[in-house]
């Protein structure tokens, strides 16, 4: 049973922030954290990333990011990344834990969620499409 999902990103202020809040509400049971390979400690989320997932009823006024763990590896059950830089960054980092992530579009040819810091408001409505569906893909089979 996954009952402690892991979603990671770069940042932890654009795309595991969506995940985080998406499959948290698709999920009320489990327990949902994020973080990023490389974040950007304490900042909130993304201004468009929030401004999105407002229009969709999804608050991130609450995120400020953080920095992954050893201990949030280990904790998770299920470590939900958004594409293949990051399981090339951590298999070395956690070889033991390799078994346990995967990318969030796994069930979509295994796609990458490309990183939409700094980038158009409309990349970030494209991202959280994408973030969207592995979100619903990844509930049916949890």
């Amino acid at each position: 049973m996954f009952n402690t999902i892991l979603v990671l990103c770069t940042g932890n202020i654009c795309r595991s922030p969506i995940a985080e809040a998406l499959l948290k509400n698709a999920l009320p049971g489990r327990h949902v954290h994020s973080a990023g390979i490389g974040a950007m400690v304490g900042w909130p989320a993304d201004p468009h990333s929030v401004a999105v997932c407002a229009e969709a009823g999804v608050d991130l006024g609450a995120h400020r990011a953080r920095q992954l763990t050893g201990q949030m590896m280990q904790a998770a059950d299920l470590v939900l990344v958004m594409d293949q830089g990051h399981i090339d960054a951590l298999t070395p980092r956690y070889p033991q834990h390799r078994g346990k992530v995967h990318k969030m579009l796994r069930w979509h040819d295994n796609l990458d969620v490309d990183d939409p810091y700094q980038m158009p408001r409309s990349m970030f409505e494209r991202v959280y499409a994408e973030i969207t569906q592995g979100t619903h893909d990844w509930v049916k089979r949890l």
